[in-house]
């Protein structure tokens, strides 16, 4: 069994185990639990008590984050000429259609979010095969489906993320940085939380949150308790 570096150590001495903590704590201590050198991620792991393969439990949404990701998201908008102008001016990082369709075709997938237009999701469909098990491709519910293009790039590089619950019950999504502070890391976490309550299936019996775990890049997990959001 290999040995605990002196860093392992520290972050060990700090979690207790078989501690539940609340959601202010949490957000403390994965700050202090983790000693990456560079700006590590802060991720919900939320396990549900729902069955993902019943359509009526499929708990899919998306949220705005008070503070942001954290993170660079680079955008590629898929529009008609006449929308290329909106899409610059919004910030995203590449604009276009037919070229980028055959990079993709290709294998590209050098981008975080796709927001593209109805009338283009003809040819946008196509692109499923590649797309897809990358989570890239657009969809309506998520709004990277729009006319709006302008907003929902705005949107997206403000800190708006989509989820979805996986095949196991559970809803992964990073939610910031290790370098935010305490207030800004549960703040963030809270809007993610309550959004995920408000989606709760009516047909989903028995208790709704069944855990969550709160880490970082490369950090141990600290379970939080569900009776501590205060929703």
């Amino acid at each position: 069994m290999s040995k605990l570096t002196k860093k392992q150590k520290l972050a060990a001495e700090k979690l207790v185990p078989g501690k539940v903590y609340t959601l202010e704590e949490a957000a403390k201590l994965v700050k202090e639990i983790t000693f990456t050198t560079f700006n590590a991620g802060v991720d919900l792991d939320v396990r549900l008590g729902v069955d993902p393969r019943k359509s009526n439990q499929m708990v899919r949404g998306v949220v705005t984050l008070p503070h942001g990701t954290g993170k660079e998201v680079r955008v590629l908008a898929l529009c008609t000429p006449d929308k290329e102008t909106e899409a610059k001016e919004a910030g995203a990082d590449y604009v276009g259609l037919e070229e980028y369709i055959e990079k993709i075709k290709g294998g590209w997938t050098d981008v975080d979010v796709i927001i593209t237009m109805p009338s283009v999701m003809g040819k946008v469909g196509a692109l499923g095969r590649v797309l897809g098990p990358r989570g890239l491709m657009p969809n309506p519910k998520s709004g990277t489906v729009t006319n709006e293009i302008g907003n929902a790039i705005r949107e997206v590089k403000a800190g708006k993320i989509d989820f979805k619950v996986d095949k196991s019950g559970i809803i992964h999504a990073g939610i910031g940085k290790v370098s935010f502070t305490p207030e800004q890391i549960k703040e963030n976490a809270r809007e993610f939380l309550n959004t995920i309550i408000r989606l709760k299936p009516t047909s989903a019996k028995g208790a709704y949150i069944k855990s969550i775990f709160m880490s970082s890049t490369m950090s141990s997990s600290i379970k939080i308790d569900p009776k501590s959001l205060d929703v």
